[in-house]
């Protein structure tokens, strides 16, 4: 029972509760939401592009959602460590703006209705994760802040 209570201090923060929703929507994003439709109407998500080695760019779309799930649960087990979980966090930030200038300039790069004929909710993931990111680095920078105070007043 002892070994269980770091768990629930983590759980209590808000930036985790933050940082969980990041790590779940990166996962979500490889496994259940769709990046776009073909025009035979046939959904695209992140996995299906690894069959398609010659686009380094499409290719790197599910290895990056990977990464970021990785590095979301690396923030959420250094919870002890505010000062890395808010680099880590940074890095994770810096990995999903690439996802998402990937996915602008996939968009905007082709020739009108040749391959994609809807856009999915899945490209709308690396703004959500970002912005849950951040709302942790917040929460983490006002936790720090409150331990500060705290220490001057001993």
């Amino acid at each position: 029972m002892y070994f269980c209570l770091p768990i629930f201090n983590m759980l209590q923060r808000i930036q985790t509760i933050y940082i969980l929703v990041a790590l779940l929507l990166s996962v979500s994003a490889v496994f259940l939401l769709p990046l776009w439709s073909t025009v035979e109407g046939q959904s695209i998500f992140a996995l299906d592009l690894f069959k398609d080695e010659s686009n380094w760019m499409l290719f790197s779309i599910p290895v990056v959602f990977i990464l970021s799930g990785i590095l979301s649960l690396i923030s959420l087990l250094l919870f002890k460590n505010r000062n890395k979980q808010t680099i880590f966090n940074r890095l994770n930030m810096v990995l999903n703006l690439y996802l998402l200038g990937i996915f602008v300039y996939h968009v905007l790069s082709l020739p009108g209705e040749s391959e994609i004929s809807e856009k999915g909710i899945g490209q709308f993931v690396p703004v959500l994760v970002i912005v849950f990111l951040v709302l942790a680095n917040k929460a983490i920078q006002k936790d720090e802040a409150l331990v500060k105070s705290v220490d001057r007043l001993r």
